[in-house]
């Protein structure tokens, strides 16, 4: 049995479907801090800092695996630093202890490119780097990173982990990310025909399509775990593009769309990101291949948003 946290969320919801597609409804729990409309199969109730609650429903479900999505994300932890310290951190110590006390088998757990910082080259971004994040958000998940390899090394869990690029989808709205904007504009395009962007407009970040994103965390999870030689989190490649790349692919669709720019405080955490990752780590290790570039990424979001 699997159980996800976080099911309500941009990921969580995507991964939820694709998980009980592939293994069955009843196989997969759903869970997060309010009813979402993931109806197809068990939903329970659960804030991730109830540590009392989660342990009751691994007994009841007799689960397996976890895939902890729960975080407060980039542009909203800042408003709210210690809450976002403290549901990132201690909701994954919960359920890593969970694997270390073998009442699961195993982890996943997403990183972030919120783990770079200012001193981190920008251009195709190593595996092992630096690492000085300067958000609540890329400080916990630096700290998450650290402590999964932690467990993996000194007590044998078998946890995984992804740094995911900003993720693009459209079957949820942003969540409060920097990277959120590359959703946003494909919603307003079609809402409105124009967009006020809070990035400039040559901000490069590198993006992946959930399409890519949640076929990866599949993938990880299912390589043999000898093939796993990264135990804090692999670096996601992606597609990097800017607000201008992006807004020239719409138009080729949507030839009246405009955009202008209004940079706002998400624009100091954009200028610490990396521009482009490397990911040859994940490719070497468990075959890692895109699918989606911009253009057939652009194609896809906008015939199913409409």
């Amino acid at each position: 049995m699997i159980l996800v946290l976080g099911a309500g969320g941009q990921v969580g919801s995507e991964l939820v479907e694709k998980l009980r597609a592939k293994h069955g409804n009843e196989k997969v729990v759903a869970s997060d801090i309010r009813e979402v409309g993931n109806s197809e199969g068990p939903f329970e109730v659960l804030n991730a800092l109830d540590k009392d609650k989660l342990h009751e429903i691994v007994e009841k479900y007799k689960i397996e695996e976890i895939y902890h999505l729960v975080a407060l994300l980039s542009a909203t932890a800042e408003k709210n630093p210690k809450f976002g310290w403290e549901l990132n951190m201690d909701s994954l110590f919960y359920v890593l202890d969970l694997a270390k006390d073998k009442k699961i088998k195993k982890v996943f757990w997403p990183s972030s490119i919120a783990v770079f910082g200012p001193n981190t080259p920008r251009e195709n971004t190593p595996q092992h780097t630096v690492t000085d994040p300067t958000t609540v958000y890329g400080i916990s998940k630096l700290s998450g990173e650290r402590w999964c390899e932690y467990y993996a090394n000194n007590y044998g869990i078998d946890v995984r982990s992804i740094r995911y690029p900003g993720l693009i989808g459209y079957k949820s709205m942003p969540g409060g990310g920097t990277t959120d904007y590359a959703v946003d504009i494909y919603h307003k395009a079609l809402e409105s025909g124009s967009y006020e962007c809070f990035l400039e407009e040559d901000t490069y970040l590198p993006m992946m399509y959930m399409e890519d994103a949640i076929r990866a965390t599949v993938e990880l999870m299912e390589a043999p775990s000898e093939n796993i030689k990264i135990r804090s989190s692999y670096n996601l490649g992606g597609i990097s593009f800017s607000p201008k790349k992006i807004a020239e692919e719409i138009k080729k669709q949507i030839p009246s769309f405009k955009i202008s720019y209004t940079p706002d405080f998400r624009q100091s955490i954009a200028e610490s990101w990396p521009k482009s990752i490397n990911d040859s780590a994940a490719q070497n290790d468990w075959n890692w291949e895109m699918e989606y570039d911009l253009s057939k990424m652009t194609l896809d979001m906008i015939k199913n948003l409409k």
